[in-house]
């Protein structure tokens, strides 16, 4: 067990709402196109006025609100967003900025596609088991409406921005992360993709205007999701040391409807266990699953004693999951 209490969650969501009758006359599609290729019925897209950041600190604030606690109290932030806002530097120290954290205060981002929350959930366990800090902000942000590529309807249609919040301390013995797994399969790591923003593809290296378009192969994503998520899962809970029965609430990454409906039938777990927000979010990239973690504690499916699985896949391609102890 890795000591870890959550004390407190935030959500944040742009104001505009985009719902799938929309983007059907914006497509100039037949009515029910894109409730059909999606899922989704409405996802939040934030105005060009809107940033990534300035999302993310609203959704700290939020958490901060909730437990009664100033931002002087926080002594590390760590953003954890599928992309940045800039190539440099972090989009940590953005949103540090807006949320008017007191100058000094650590600030770095730890990047894992849609599992980055899962990943810097661990990260921050690790240093507050190691004492140098006392409470850590995790905050999750991400406007994936900026990078769509419209001719790729699979993809396009099914995300949605927004940001989530989480504030850590240290638990007791029996409170914490029981067991934490990620495992990349490099052969997918050109299945979801946007080549250019970094060292390789640049204008200097002949970038092109769909290099900076998000691009994905739905289908082999899934196939190969399909192909490995049931041994993966298998070795997670052997590490936890329970049995999939004693899980209480099952926090899923809200990649695609058919990808929900893939967990419900690997896990084998009720159905009432499972949250799900993907009709009214859509895909919010790594915001998803403290999303869906703040829509547990809001609904009283995330209580002191309660044991979460939390799970998803990301570009790379990896899958992740953690059992942790409320």
């Amino acid at each position: 067990m890795i000591s870890v209490k959550l004390i407190s969650t935030g959500k944040a969501l742009p104001s505009q709402i985009v719902t799938s009758e929309d983007l059907d006359v914006s497509l100039n599609q037949s009515q029910g196109y894109t409730f059909k290729k999606s899922g989704v019925l409405s996802r939040h897209v934030a105005l060009a006025t809107q940033s990534q950041s300035q999302l993310g600190a609203q959704a700290l604030t939020d958490a901060l609100r909730t437990a009664g606690l100033g931002v002087e109290s926080i002594d590390l932030l760590i953003s954890a967003c599928g992309l940045p806002e800039q190539a440099l530097p972090n989009t940590a120290c953005f949103i540090a900025a807006h949320a008017g954290l007191p100058a000094g205060c650590a600030a770095f981002d730890v990047n894992a596609s849609c599992l980055s929350f899962l990943t810097a959930l661990r990260v921050a366990a690790g240093l507050l088991q190691g004492g140098g800090y006392s409470r850590i902000a995790i905050v999750s942000s991400d406007l994936a409406s900026r990078g769509l590529n419209w001719a790729e309807p699979e993809s396009s249609l099914i995300f949605g921005d927004g940001a989530a919040a989480v504030i850590v301390e240290k638990g007791h013995a029996e409170q914490g992360i029981r067991a934490f797994k990620l495992a990349t399969y490099p052969q997918g790591r050109r299945y979801c993709e946007i080549r250019a923003g970094g060292s390789q593809c640049n204008p200097r290296m002949g970038a092109q205007p769909d290099d900076h378009i998000f691009q994905m192969d739905g289908k082999a994503v899934f196939k190969l999701a399909m192909k490995v998520m049931p041994s993966f899962f298998a070795q997670l809970m052997e590490e936890a040391g329970v049995a999939l029965s004693s899980i209480d609430t099952v926090v899923p990454h809200q990649a695609s409807y058919l990808s929900l409906a893939h967990a419900a039938k690997l896990l084998s777990v009720p159905d009432s266990k499972i949250i799900k927000i993907y009709k009214t979010h859509g895909n919010q990239v790594a915001a998803s699953i403290p999303t869906v973690l703040h829509e547990a504690y809001v609904t009283g499916r995330a209580n002191p004693g309660s044991r979460l699985l939390m799970m998803g896949t990301a570009a790379g391609f990896t899958v992740g999951g953690m059992v942790l102890d409320l």
